[in-house]
Formats: structure tokens, sequence, C-alpha cells
């Protein structure tokens, strides 16, 4: 894509993950959406990819991700289902992961995915941050890391993060990936962070799986939003066209084949409605409830390619056993220099 935009050979329509949006803007790959947008007032919010006050790209569906488990599991260890209304408490979720580990019927009793890298750091790991109080970066200016990614509340969150490792509740960096993908269908691990992408084979393979909330570690339940979505390239000589696709595409009967046909999030609740597994009452509807109440963007700046990129080695080392504050302050210092580099990204 990068190179394509710089031979000057961009398509109409391009397809592009949310977060990576912004600095394709910034670099001038992508023109405004030239479609009103109050015909997306209906939208689930991530869907909508906003940058410098403008709408640049819209999505057909979103993504979730939820805690996975066995009803017998809840029940076997006497814990309280949590709701969307009262989900655990970070302290509900670790008293779930000690009776787990100490019932001594599973591997491992929380399997976060590190088999998985790239995207899926920030995209799963960095709503446990923000819900502790921190984030990738200082989002009330976007020019510094400083104090989000190495405060109080983000320094809380690396103890805690790297305890999951260093204490035996989750398997770590070197987790094999089959384990990752089979691990909980198999009864290895009690619990599980998952996407709704992978909640049709869990569904297929346990008959008695629910999909939970995040905890709230201190500042609301968070998790990730903004999946894939369309905009126009900046070079197109045809943006009206490029639109009229792509408000073709958008329509509610679309949203549903798409969902019906990937199993992602429908875009909007009447596109929900039409599906199988979202529409009320639906094996999966709990994740379009998810995403409407708990989803957080990703931090909104060209900046952020760069940011996810740092905080996923951050994680990764932390994991392995690096000390957290000397890793999170490196990290801020790795951020910040590329804001500086870049002129702060226009913010």
């Amino acid at each position: 894509m990068v190179a394509a935009a710089l031979a000057g050979n961009l398509p109409d329509i391009v397809d592009v993950d949310g977060p990576v949006m912004p600095n394709w803007a910034w670099s001038g790959y992508l023109q405004p959406l030239p479609i009103d947008e109050s015909e997306f007032d209906d939208f689930l919010p991530g869907t909508k990819g906003y940058w410098d006050g403008k709408l640049y790209s819209i999505g057909l569906w979103d993504a979730a991700v939820a805690l996975y488990a066995r009803e017998s599991t809840l029940d076997d260890l006497g814990l309280r289902r949590p709701t969307l209304e009262k989900p655990w408490t970070g302290e509900e979720f670790m008293a779930a992961l000690d009776a787990a580990k100490a019932s001594g019927d599973y591997e491992y009793a929380f399997d976060p995915g590190m088999a998985w890298t790239g995207e899926w750091y920030p995209y799963a790991f960095s709503p446990f941050l923000q819900s502790f109080g921190g984030d990738i970066v200082d989002r009330s200016t976007y020019k510094t890391a400083e104090g989000a990614l190495n405060g109080e509340a983000a320094m809380e969150f690396g103890e805690w993060w790297q305890s999951l490792f260093q204490d035996g509740y989750a398997p770590g960096t070197s987790q094999d990936p089959a384990d990752r993908d089979n691990g909980f269908i198999e009864g290895k691990y009690a619990f599980q962070w998952n996407g709704n992408w992978a909640a049709v084979a869990a569904l297929e393979g346990v008959d008695e799986v629910v999909f939970l909330p995040a905890p709230d570690f201190g500042n609301g339940s968070k998790i990730g939003a903004a999946s894939w979505q369309f905009g126009i390239s900046a070079a197109s000589e045809h943006p009206d066209g490029a639109a009229e696709f792509i408000e073709f595409a958008t329509q509610d009967k679309y949203l549903a084949a798409f969902s019906d046909g990937i199993g992602l999030i429908p875009a909007t609740a009447s596109a929900a409605q039409m599906t199988e597994n979202y529409k009320d009452g639906g094996p999966l509807a709990v994740f379009y409830d998810l995403s409407e109440a708990q989803a957080m963007v990703r931090p909104v700046s060209p900046g952020y390619v760069v940011a996810a990129k740092v905080f996923e080695k951050a994680l990764a080392d932390i994991a392995n056993g690096a000390d957290v504050a000397d890793t999170l302050d490196a990290a801020v210092d790795e951020i910040d220099a590329d804001i500086e580099k870049n002129g702060g990204y226009g913010h």
C-alpha cells in the first residue's frame, strides 16, 4: 500500500485497518469520504474512521474480545457470573484465576493469547492498561507517552501483567500456536481472552461456552474497537463513484451478509437483527453488546503505527521478566522520540 501510494498507483478504494488509517490520512494517501456523515449515524462507533475531525473510512463490521469460559467452570469454582452492568472487578478476576489454578484441573488458569503477535498486543492488551488508568500515549495532546505509559497506573498494570506469567497463571511468549487455537476447547485453559471471530469454533467445540465481559481494573471495562474499513485514495479520479460503491456496500443487507459469511459484528443494530448469530437471542449477540458498551479505539494518531510496535515489544519483554519500570520508561522514550522526529504528527 505504501509503495503503491508513493508510486501513485493506488486504486480508488482501499481497505485499511482502523488504527492505521490516521497515518495514511496524514501521509496524504486518503481523502475524506465525500459522503454525508449522517448516513452512518446508526453505525457502531468503532466502525467510523476519523482523523482531524473528518470521516476518512467506514467499516462494514467490527470485532470484539470477550473472556471465554465454561458454565461448569463458573459453577464448580463458585464464581459469580459477571455481566455488562456488573463485570468482575480486578480482584474478582484474580480470585477466579486463583480458584482455577488451585483446582488443578487446567494447565493454565488464563490464556491471553501470547502465541499471537503484531496488532493483537495493542488491540487485546492495551484495554487492560486503559482499565488500570494508563494508555499507550497521552490522548489529551497526543504529543507524548510520558505519564500515560509509565505513570503510576501503568506501573501497576505492568506489575500485574508480569505476575500472570511469573506466578504461573498464563502461558508466556513461547506458547504453542496450536494451543492458542485449540487449548480452551480441549480444556487446557479455564479462561481465554479471545475475539468473536473464534466464537463459532468455540460454540461447536464446547457445549456450555459463555462469553464474559472484560474485568474492570478500576477505570471501567475496556475492549478494543475499529476493524478494517473502506476509504478512498487521495489520488482517485473517481471519488464520487467510489463513494457510491461504499454507500451501496454499507446497506444493512450486505452488512448482514458479510457477518453471516465471516462471523464478525455487523456495523448496525438493524443489520444484526438480519443475521443468524447476532440477532436478539443469537449465540453471538453478546459481542454486539460488548462492542457497543465497552469498545475503545486505539490511539487516533499517525504515530500509532510506531507506538503499537513499541508497546508490543515492551509487553513481551515484561512477560519474559524484564524490569517493569525500566521497560516502560524506555518505551516512552522511544515513542516520544518518534513523535518529535515527525513534528508531532500534526497534533
